[in-house]
């Protein structure tokens, strides 16, 4: 009997040292990144990481980003990967706070990413600590079609009147001024920002969205009474609440749009669509209070370490290697965007330059409404704006419902 338990204990040791030695060297990441552009670069950067260390094999699961929204607490909870992507700001804070992601602070000290990454350290900082790698950003801008701004003898806007101006001489021709797809909800978003940043500016944008004022003050309605202008007299695509922001790239594409506010990731799905990038200039959003200073959305993609990972040491080598300039790069040659390390090099295209411009002459850098806003506040605002941008009429009644949003989310 005594040889019997003997020979199990042995035999149950060596299968968990068969188990251990097989999940040795193994890293899962689970990413959002099912877009072309997004999936190439962490493609690469994972292929590059791998020839690095060949004692590493990484599994990687590609989620569409809204369902990723849905699945990444319960996966976080119940079945860890090692990294994950995610969103940086407000957004990162609830899985912080559920003690769900890694506090990497050290690993920032150890490969002095203070410096390298100074930009965007507070994006991904909590309670003194850093939870995350920041490997790109990109800005916002409106988009138009040089083309059809010079037919129709227009200048991309400066002003908010020139912007008026421009979008009535484009209709009177049968043109929208303006493409846009508000179905995720998000896009209608990007309005807001800037609308709110242009008439109140940044430090009233983040007061606002981090609960200090009330939906119903007279600021946040001004901002809806700009958004009106060019609501009601038809401005934007028709049925927007029925399109995915991609689905209004093609009316950008074939001119029956001439303007787009959109992110930097845009302009890949309109080169794909098979619009001449030579046919696409960038202005940035225009002046409407001139005594506020330029400030400009431009959100910042991270990787996170799950703090219920189960190989930590390799998932560290992993976002080491993710900080690195030459890595954010290439990923970001890929992705057309900005890297965050200061010691990448930018990729030679003439938006992606103007973008970086235009960011770093800014006074202040946004997130996004729905990063710099807690997820509950960010759903129903962004509710709010597609209801709006429906109907334009209802605004009293839209901001009381936000504000009853807004005393019961930062209540508790």
């Amino acid at each position: 009997m005594r040889f019997s338990v003997k020979t199990m204990m042995l035999g149950a040791a060596a299968a968990a040292l068969m188990t251990t030695s097989a999940l040795a060297g193994t890293i899962t990441i689970n990413t959002d990144t099912s877009d072309p552009g997004p999936k190439g670069a962490f493609k690469y950067a994972i292929d590059a990481f791998q020839k690095a260390n060949p004692d590493v094999k990484v599994k990687w699961n590609v989620f569409d980003h809204e369902g990723f929204k849905s699945a990444i607490r319960n996966f976080l909870t119940a079945d860890a990967p090692d990294v994950v992507t995610w969103y940086s700001g407000n957004r990162m804070l609830p899985f912080v706070d559920a003690h769900l992601f890694a506090d990497i602070s050290d690993l920032w000290s150890e490969n002095d990413l203070d410096s390298q990454l100074k930009s965007a350290k507070s994006a991904v900082s909590a309670n003194g600590k850093q939870w995350a790698i920041p490997y790109s950003y990109y800005p916002w801008a409106i988009y138009y079609r040089k083309d059809i701004f010079e037919k129709q003898g227009i200048e991309p806007p400066k002003t908010w009147d020139d912007l008026l101006a421009d979008c009535k001489k484009l209709s009177d021709a049968g043109i929208t001024p303006f493409a846009i797809g508000t179905k995720a909800l998000w896009p209608a978003a990007g309005w807001f920002d800037y609308l709110d940043l242009r008439t109140n500016g940044y430090a009233f944008h983040m007061k606002l969205t981090q609960g200090e004022v009330p939906y119903t003050d007279e600021r946040v309605k001004k901002v809806f009474e700009n958004w009106a202008q060019l609501v009601k007299p038809g401005y934007f695509t028709k049925n927007a609440a029925a399109l995915d922001w991609q689905d209004a790239v093609p009316l950008f594409v074939q001119g029956k749009a001439a303007m787009y506010l959109m992110g930097n990731f845009a302009v890949d799905v309109m080169k794909n669509a098979g619009l001449d990038e030579s046919k696409v200039g960038f202005v940035s959003f225009p002046t409407i209070n001139k005594d506020v200073p330029r400030a400009e959305d431009a959100p910042t993609e991270m990787v996170a370490m799950a703090a219920n990972a189960s190989n930590k040491e390799d998932a560290r080598k992993f976002m080491a290697f993710i900080a690195k300039p030459e890595t954010q790069a290439k990923m970001n040659d890929i992705l057309g965007q900005l890297p965050v390390n200061s010691q990448s090099k930018i990729a030679d295209d003439p938006l992606l330059q103007q973008g970086a411009k235009m960011l770093s002459s800014a006074s202040n850098l946004s997130q996004f409404y729905d990063r710099d806003a807690p997820a509950q506040m960010a759903k129903a605002g962004m509710e709010g704006f597609q209801q709006f941008m429906a109907q334009p009429d209802q605004i009293d009644q839209i901001l009381q419902r936000l504000e009853s949003v807004r005393k019961r989310v930062y209540s508790n």
